[in-house]
């Protein structure tokens, strides 16, 4: 027989399609007429059991449910594998009306594209056939079979059943690769799209840093890096696309792509430590080059930091960011809030930059809405609170270590929702002399 499980009271078949499937078609966006299929048809038998594995069995159907009603009668269902009629297995009291209907013509169809083959199948595993298929005068070819109570069942195959069952099979086929074919080519550029991001953290000397990006789909629109600026200077940038999936992974990695070509021009002039107006004239370069090549009312929030490692200096603009946060080696918390509006929704645009020096034990943490959104059982945010919390917990522990354990709580809190919005986590600690 067919394995089964059970769910509460009802027992089904556990790699078998479910009968209460409802058709594709029902769902035409054309349609405006409410839901409507067929529910059950009873079949009248004498037992129960014996009746469930002839038609598991032998006819290859599978359990659509069996429970047990508050009256105590057993309430027994199968199905054919293809198609969503369900058949109810009644075992009627001897005397009951129904009872005297048992060992009649149910009066039940059952389509297939290939009766005779249908007919060997069944027959060779001792199914009850009074004859042969026969042809019938308008075409179709048909067949009668008996359950072992002697109810009757016609098999029957036509000419334009057969060819709609051709037309939907090569319908699925299509279907199916195009599937399987949209699939690889997603799997594809998350691949493209996690190479895009740092494949290590960087060497500094004063800097400890680690960073992650959990998406919720294949490709995301959030985006970290780690960018050398030369002389001892690192660039922590950490971004977030507005929308989400590929159109935003696309506008990802062409933020991505203005920062990186534009750093170099910048950074490579005749330099002194942290020049005047220096990540201010790269950031109007970004937002013009952002702004001409996305659509209207795209945008981006952006951290952008150029770290000193020997001064232990950071200067940062955040670009309508989330307040990056800075927890001290004395246990206070600082943050690092916006300087100016986000980058690609406006021609013209400027922003100032803010200055932190850190101390040893101090760390920083960069962070998208994906982490304090993400939302529980109770429809509870994570939130900034908890998310401070997990950090001080943790702020002892080297950065790769911190992180690990920052997304543990994260994955506690909402273990059993779904990730609906990218994650992404910078942390930067500055290291103990």
């Amino acid at each position: 027989m067919w394995g089964t499980e059970s769910t509460g009271h009802i027992r089904h078949t556990a790699a078998f399609p479910s009968p209460f499937k409802a058709h594709r078609c029902s769902f035409d966006p054309g349609r405006v007429d409410p839901y409507l299929r067929l529910g059950t048809v009873n079949i009248f038998v004498r037992d129960q059991e014996r009746s469930l594995r002839f038609f598991l069995e032998r006819l290859g159907f599978g359990l659509a449910f069996d429970n047990q009603l508050p009256s105590g009668e057993r309430w027994l269902a199968v199905s054919p594998p293809d198609g969503t009629a369900v058949l109810t297995l009644v075992a009627p009291k001897p005397d009951s009306d129904d009872f005297a209907r048992i060992g009649r013509s149910a009066q039940i169809t059952f389509l297939t594209e290939n009766v005779s083959a249908k007919f060997d199948e069944w027959r060779s595993r001792g199914v009850l056939f009074p004859q042969p298929p026969r042809m019938e005068d308008w075409g179709a070819i048909s067949a009668v079979l008996e359950d072992p109570d002697g109810n009757s069942f016609t098999l029957l195959s036509y000419e334009d059943m057969i060819l709609e069952i051709e037309s939907q099979r090569r319908t699925h086929t299509e279907r199916i690769e195009a599937e399987g074919r949209a699939a690889r080519e997603r799997e594809f550029a998350r691949a493209v799209q996690a190479r895009l991001l740092p494949q290590a953290p960087p060497c500094l000397n004063t800097l400890d840093c680690a960073a992650i990006c959990v998406q919720a789909r294949e490709v995301g629109g959030d985006y970290y890096d780690f960018l050398d600026l030369g002389r001892e200077h690192m660039g922590l940038v950490i971004g977030d696309i507005s929308g989400k999936g590929t159109a935003a992974a696309l506008l990802m990695a062409n933020l991505q792509a203005h920062l990186r070509s534009q750093c170099p021009t910048y950074w490579s002039r005749p330099y002194t430590p942290f020049a005047l107006g220096q990540p201010e004239r790269l950031l109007r370069s970004v937002n013009q080059l952002f702004y001409q090549n996305t659509a209207e009312g795209s945008y981006a929030t952006l951290f952008f930091a150029e770290y000193d490692d020997s001064a232990k200096l950071l200067r940062y603009a955040n670009c309508g960011h989330l307040p990056g946060l800075v927890l001290t080696h004395d246990g206070k918390l600082d943050r690092l809030e916006p300087t100016c509006t986000v980058l690609g929704l406006f021609r013209e645009w400027d922003c100032s930059v803010g200055e932190r020096r850190l101390c040893p034990g101090d760390t920083v943490a960069l962070f998208t809405d994906g982490v304090t959104e993400a939302r529980n059982d109770a429809d509870e945010e994570f939130g900034e609170e908890r998310l401070i919390d997990a950090l001080q917990q943790n702020r002892h522990l080297p950065s790769q270590a911190s992180l690990a354990a920052v997304l543990d709580a994260l994955r506690g809190f909402n273990q059993s929702r779904e990730q609906h919005d990218d994650v992404t986590l910078l942390l930067a600690r500055c290291k103990e002399n």
